[in-house]
């Protein structure tokens, strides 16, 4: 009887893939998505470190290093800047998480069907407009200049709020818009 050597790990897989081509062929869309939608554009990460210019490209674009993260990090907003991400992020987690599943539970309690449709077609709509469609809207209905919440506020003998200026209310447009529009 003959003695066969020990195969190895690439010696196996090498007979693996040979006996089950078809199934390994399936394989190929995956990696090409995955390298052309994920993987190529890391390449754009390299505008960080570079002094781009849009008329010479990523290429010819000088290469700067740090410089841009140095500048980010001495900045003397950096700090406000940093917290009010976090701020705004946390109040996204801890207000829009669970605001989604809130809505679901009371539209499950709901009896009347037809009612129950048009309130769930109503409330997903906004999630097919583009954010610049939804920043105009908020923009027109918040604005200093004519907008209709400001209007009503005057209408009703208070003082127009600068919604997009006033530190103490942007956080709660910011947080409103992003929930109406993705939840």
């Amino acid at each position: 009887r003959e003695i066969k050597p020990k195969r190895g790990y690439w010696g196996r897989l090498g007979t693996d893939i040979w006996k089950e081509w078809d199934l390994y062929l399936l394989l190929v869309p995956g990696i090409l998505f995955i390298l052309l939608f994920k993987y190529t554009p890391m390449y754009g990460i390299t505008i960080a470190f570079k002094d781009f210019n849009i008329f010479t490209g990523f290429a010819d674009s000088p290469w700067v290093g740090w410089k841009h993260f140095e500048k980010l990090f001495t900045s003397p907003d950096f700090a406000q800047v940093f917290k009010n991400t976090v701020i705004i992020s946390f109040l996204k987690i801890v207000i829009l998480f669970p605001l989604p599943i809130m809505i679901a539970l009371m539209l499950n309690e709901l009896r009347n069907m037809v009612f129950k449709r048009t309130v769930q077609t109503v409330i997903y709509l906004p999630h097919f407009l583009s954010w610049v469609i939804v920043g105009g809207l908020f923009i027109d209905l918040l604005s200093t200049n004519g907008g209709i919440v400001n209007k009503l506020l005057v209408s009703l003998g208070m003082e127009q709020i600068a919604f997009f200026l006033d530190n103490s209310v942007f956080r709660g447009v910011l947080i409103t818009s992003a929930g109406w529009k993705e939840n």
